[in-house]
């Protein structure tokens, strides 16, 4: 055979590239990483464990894919970058073998009213493209089927070169515009934004936080208008039309220019365009008092036109097709039969089918994005990458088993395994055994969390993790046995003709002063029962893993309200007053504004946050710092663990009783790890959860609901759950938890199973009574799973 003159240099380089099968990471120390090397093998599946706070995500998430993204971001031009978000390089020494990453975390999705699972997926656009080529009558391209296009006529003269040339453009779209494509419209009742027997300068206006002397008040009084001393009662017709509906108007209002517009008007901008979560108690009341919210009477809830509905495919038109379930959809387009859409039905139907296969097929391309679960939303966002022909690319994926009842963990880690096959490399954090055991390559990480974790304390095998002694390995295989005995309920909650989304007609009578776990497969209808049908009762406290509303300058402290008597007792050893030890008051450092850091904003590169050289970190001015407490000052204080403020708090010295009952309630729910003064932003979702249950336990209330309290929780950690769970029963509570995790479920003393299957295959109670008759009678797919967990 003759060799090539470049053949043993073409062997040389193929040899080279198969070197780098290994992502190196060398010297992280990303938030509490000390310093971490280790390599992680390619083209496989890698699990990372450890207790929350240990790390993991620091490791996976804050360092390894947040650097390839970083990357790539950086090979396009810097007009490109302008419009993509800023990332800063996370703190390691050395990145090497780094290859795209993909990252599918559990986020929630836009909760905007327009974004649904098919706009937020190719489904819904794909969907469209088929109605415009085969529905009849015809009535134009994609944009007539889209509840987010509105149909417009235009013409106008463009003059080039002297000339004038008449121009037009007419669009048809699907949107409604009764209700503009949201489905629901809302009415003000006015008569909840003024006292029609006041006049404006005795406070007729109502509206929260609008006083008579204020800005918006004021725009009213001083426009000319108005008689800001006539009641508006008497106003006439003409005068109560400028006082609720007038079109805006430029006006002077002390002096200064402004716009005066109708109170309606004003209120709709200034409340209705806000997500409602995220205003104040007292103004979402008010929101919720004076303004309605109905279906709209044009368009049905469906957002798009007569004319759009009319247009249809063997007699659907894609209104209904997109309020089909999931799965019922994919057997609808399969059954399209037409050459010339043959190509478009078959990638449509794969992406269906990705729906069913990922166990979503339950939900409906009309669902509003916004009420995924976590776990859904991460679901959902992986419907495109499963089909995709890409391969050795990074995919990252944050505890995916979130939300899944046992039957559907084999088929998320079948999926799992189908990403690898492909030659990818799957990156996964999890805390459940069924996913740990799949793994090619297991980091544990700890051995504790917060500043007593951050380390690899082993790497290897499933089989080594479990002789390796490490916190995880010891728990791997721990089961919680059946208790001998329940607790006998003490009344029960009532529900009768329950039928809020899939639920049909359910009654049930839910047992007060005990423990009571509500189980199913995902989509069973369990969220639907509790949100619809007990949740908004008095008496009864729902805390679920919606995120925290706040600041990067919101922490523990501050949202358990422990900050409160931390001051007054600073305050009271000092002689001071107790503004001087808040960051966000006068005792905050006057550079930073009590931050700890200044951010600087660098355009198109990565904004950068530096330790403020004024305070050094510690955000409060240096007068404020030289007062002490048991040899301690505030800064120091906010540095602490929840569990070391637990125990400085409990001495003679620094005695508070008050911050020291929640402090002890934070370590109850496991998050004695976590510092006073850590960003409320930086936790996770089962430590928001954590975080709100150890907020209302100080509260009055006689029924507790939790949504699966166990995310994010390590194996050793459930038992501790478990406990708490216990105590809050023994102490007269009602606890009532939706859960798939089995351990939970073994420690019931009574379980509710909604199914058989999910959405329209659910709705129904197919189970009522004790765990261990669940567990003899097997007859739902909770019980065989909990019979085999028992039986371990």
């Amino acid at each position: 055979m003759t060799v090539g003159p470049n053949t043993d240099t073409d062997r040389t380089e193929l040899h080279m590239a198969d070197k780098h099968d290994w992502i190196r990471v060398q010297g992280a120390r990303e938030n509490n990483l000390k310093d971490v090397s280790l390599k992680i093998p390619k083209r496989r599946l890698t699990v990372f464990t450890g207790v929350s706070g240990s790390g993991k995500s620091s490791l996976v998430f804050d360092t390894v894919a947040a650097e390839s993204q970083r990357l790539i971001n950086e090979t396009y031009s810097a007009f490109v970058q302008g419009f993509m978000p800023s990332m800063a390089r996370p703190e390691v020494e050395m990145l090497d073998g780094l290859t795209t990453a993909i990252i599918v975390d559990q986020q929630p999705m836009s909760a905007h009213v327009r974004s649904t699972v098919g706009t937020a997926t190719d489904a819904g656009a794909l969907l469209r493209i088929l109605f415009s080529r085969l529905a009849e009558p015809h009535i134009g391209s994609q944009k007539a089927f889209a509840f987010n296009v509105a149909t417009a006529d235009a013409s106008g003269t463009l003059v080039v070169g002297g000339k004038s040339i008449e121009k037009g453009f007419s669009v048809v779209g699907g949107m409604c515009l009764r209700c503009e494509g949201m489905g629901t419209v809302s009415d003000i009742d006015a008569t909840q934004l003024y006292d029609a027997s006041k006049s404006l300068a005795d406070g007729a206006v109502t509206v929260p936080g609008w006083k008579p002397d204020g800005w918006v008040v004021q725009s009213f009084v001083e426009s000319g208008f108005l008689d800001p001393a006539k009641p508006i009662r008497d106003y006439t017709a003409d005068e109560l039309h400028d006082f609720l509906h007038r079109d805006p108007v430029k006006v002077k209002v002390k002096g200064i220019n402004t716009t005066y517009e109708g109170l309606l008007a004003r209120v709709h901008k200034s409340f209705l365009s806000k997500d409602r979560e995220t205003l104040q108690p007292h103004i979402r009341a008010f929101v919720e008092r004076a303004v309605t919210f109905a279906t709209c009477p044009e368009c049905e809830g469906t957002r798009l036109t007569a004319l759009t509905r009319s247009a249809k495919i063997d007699g659907i038109n894609i209104a209904d097709a997109c309020a089909m379930q999931i799965s019922e959809l994919a057997d609808w387009v399969r059954a399209v039969d037409d050459p010339s859409v043959a190509t478009l039905t078959a990638v449509l139907g794969g992406t269906l089918e990705s729906f069913v296969d990922i166990g979503l097929g339950y939900l409906s391309l009309d669902r509003p994005s916004g009420t995924l679960s976590g776990g859904e939303a991460q679901r959902t966002k992986m419907i495109r990458h499963l089909g995709s022909a890409l391969t050795d690319v990074t995919y990252v994926f944050d505890e995916p088993t979130v939300g899944l009842h046992p039957h559907d963990i084999q088929r998320m880690n079948d999926l799992l395994l189908r990403l690898r096959n492909k030659g990818n490399t799957v990156l996964v954090v999890e805390h459940k055994p069924e996913t740990i055991t799949i793994a090619d390559h297991v980091v544990d990480l700890g051995p504790k969390a917060g500043t007593e974790g951050g380390e690899v304390v082993f790497e290897g095998t499933v089989d080594g993790l479990r002789a390796s002694g490490t916190l995880t390995g010891r728990h791997l295989d721990d089961r919680v046995s059946l208790k001998p005995s329940v607790r006998a309920p003490k009344g029960k909650l009532e529900v009768r003709g329950a039928n809020a989304h899939n639920l049909r007609d359910v009654d049930v009578d839910i047992p007060l002063g005990v423990l009571t776990v509500l189980t199913g497969v995902a989509g069973s209808g369990k969220s639907s029962l509790i949100g619809g049908s007990v949740s908004k009762r008095d008496g009864v406290v729902t805390v679920d893993q919606g995120p925290i509303k706040g600041s990067r300058r919101s922490n523990p402290a501050t949202y358990t309200g422990m900050l409160d008597s931390i001051r007054k007792t600073f305050a009271k050893a000092n002689g001071v007053k107790p503004a001087l030890f808040s960051p966000n008051s006068e005792g905050a450092c006057p550079q930073c504004k009590g931050a700890g850091v200044t951010y600087t904003d660098l355009a198109i590169m990565a904004g950068v946050a530096t330790t403020c050289d004024e305070c050094e970190g510690r955000r409060f001015d240096s007068s404020v710092l030289h007062h002490r407490v048991a040899g301690r000052n505030i800064s120091e204080v906010f540095a602490m663990s929840v569990t070391e403020a637990e125990e400085f708090f409990g001495r003679t010295e620094a005695r508070t009783p008050a911050a020291h009952t929640v402090l002890r309630r934070l370590v109850d729910v496991g998050l004695g790890y976590l510092s006073l003064g850590q960003p409320l932003t930086t936790l996770s979702g089962g430590e928001r959860q954590r975080l709100k249950l150890a907020a209302h336990m100080g509260e009055d209330s006689s029924v507790y609901v939790l949504d699966e309290p166990t995310t994010g929780l390590h194996l050793a950690d459930v038992e501790q759950l478990l406990a708490l769970l216990d105590r809050l029963v023994d102490a007269g509570r009602s606890v009532i938890v939706i859960e798939h995790h089995q351990a939970v479920m073994a420690h019931a003393d009574w379980i509710i199973d909604l199914g058989p299957g999910a959405g329209r295959d659910g709705g129904r109670i197919v189970f009522e009574g004790t765990p261990a008759d669940l567990v003899a009678g097997r007859s739902t797919l909770t019980g065989e799973h909990l019979a085999q967990y028992v039986a371990r």
